[in-house]
């Protein structure tokens, strides 16, 4: 599977695109209330007439940005060879013209930009210091991403979307001081590409002491799916948690039998298994458990596939490339 639509909606907000280079620039009351949605700014991935920082310009100029409440970043130039160093800059610089400013995903292109492990990100932690009343941050893309050890007194959602994620990104997350965070989602991928870390890397989300208001723990999208599964049916963190999302990865019965020979999930409002390579009959088991407790269970195999080559068998996660 790859990421084929850009986000319909984020931070509560729908999408709006601000008009590309080219084309016409309504007057300000043309345009949607600048907090009745969130903006994506973006420009063409590939030979594009203008620069993302030229894009945001004008939307600087056209947009009443001090009640901006959400910012989406598409696609800068030749995102598959360029980090956002540019983007990033031009965003800084801007902080004090978007005091409102809560929402922030950097990112948000598709396939025919560019495959999720061919997206250049870069160091991301300049904009978590600029904006100390971000609410939620999501980037896109772990090739060469870099986010740093920090305190942010106010995100209450992060969301890293990877085929791969660097381990050095995980650890930094799991070091980090972030006392509002309710929701963690990180897509892990595959070592194919760049996803190095392994269960002792997520052994700080495990434990439970750090990340205090955690209510939604998403680790998924993964190759190591079953060990990771085995790690969650005793950790103390799940205890806490209202939603637990192992969803998109290879978790096979290994790891959907830990979960339900472990410990107690049915205070839990949801757990979410979708694409897997889970028995049928385990599923049900897992369905006929938890969903009588009120605990919403997807376990729906999705379009999860085998491939066999020699007597070997290859299983995928769900986005990968």
């Amino acid at each position: 599977m790859t990421i084929g639509s850009h986000l319909d909606e984020f931070h509560g907000l729908p999408a709006f695109d601000f008009p590309g280079v080219g084309e016409e620039v309504p007057d300000a009351s043309a345009l949607p209330t600048p907090d009745s949605v969130a903006w994506r700014v973006a420009v063409d991935s590939y030979d594009s007439d203008e620069q993302w920082e030229e894009a945001f310009a004008r939307f600087l100029a056209a947009v009443d940005t001090a009640r901006v409440r959400a910012l989406v970043v598409g696609a800068w130039s030749d995102v598959y060879d360029n980090a956002p160093d540019e983007v990033v800059g031009a965003l800084v610089a801007a902080r004090d013209r978007l005091p409102a400013l809560r929402g922030l995903f950097v990112g948000d292109i598709v396939m025919e930009e560019a495959e999720i492990s061919w997206i250049t990100q870069g160091d991301l932690g300049p904009l978590l210091e600029a904006f100390p009343d971000l609410e939620e941050f999501g980037v896109r893309g772990g090739n060469g991403l870099v986010l740093p050890v920090l305190r942010h007194e106010r995100l209450r959602r992060l969301t890293v979307e990877s085929g791969g994620l660097p381990a050095t990104v995980v650890r930094a997350v799991a070091a980090s001081d972030l006392p509002a965070l309710v929701d963690l989602d990180l897509w892990l991928g595959t070592s194919e590409y760049g996803g190095d870390c392994d269960v002792a890397d997520l052994e700080p989300f495990f434990a439970g002491t750090r990340l205090p208001a955690l209510e939604r723990l998403a680790l998924h999208n993964s190759e190591i799916q079953d060990a990771v599964c085995a790690a969650l049916a005793s950790a103390p963190v799940v205890a806490r948690l209202k939603e637990l999302d192992v969803s998109m990865g290879v978790l096979t019965d290994d790891g959907a039998t830990a979960l339900l020979t472990g410990q107690p999930l049915t205070h839990l409002t949801k757990l979410d298994l979708h694409h897997n390579y889970v028995s049928e009959a385990l599923r049900k088991r897992l369905t006929e458990t938890l969903e009588p407790a009120g605990v919403e269970v997807d376990t729906d195999p999705d379009d999860a596939e085998e491939d066999e080559d020699d007597g070997e068998v290859w299983r995928f996660v769900a986005v990968g490339e």
